[in-house]
């Protein structure tokens, strides 16, 4: 196993161009590198994404702009149950 990666899953929620809720995941992430959701990175034209699951054996921090800026939540590795679901975020580091 590689230790240059988060082992795990990381999900999390967006809406579709129909307006329906649906889930993506981000199987093990790289470290240290700032991930801008594809799904919602352009403010301008998206929702953020909400609902986190760090499911990960990293920290995860969860940025609500793109290019993990703004401000952020961290959420702790190996999480159950999705993150408060108004928790908003374009961007996302594990470290």
């Amino acid at each position: 196993m590689s230790t240059s990666v988060a082992c795990g899953e990381f999900s999390y929620a967006v809406i579709g161009l129909d307006g329906k809720a649906f889930r993506v995941s981000l199987v093990d992430p790289p470290l240290g590198k700032c991930i801008t959701l594809p799904e919602v990175a352009d403010p301008s034209s998206s929702s953020p994404a909400f609902a986190p699951v760090n499911g990960t054996d990293a920290i995860a921090s969860a940025w609500v702009e793109p290019d993990c800026t703004g401000d952020y939540v961290t959420l702790q590795p190996h999480a159950k149950e999705k993150a408060d679901s108004r928790l908003e975020l374009r961007s996302v580091m594990f470290s």
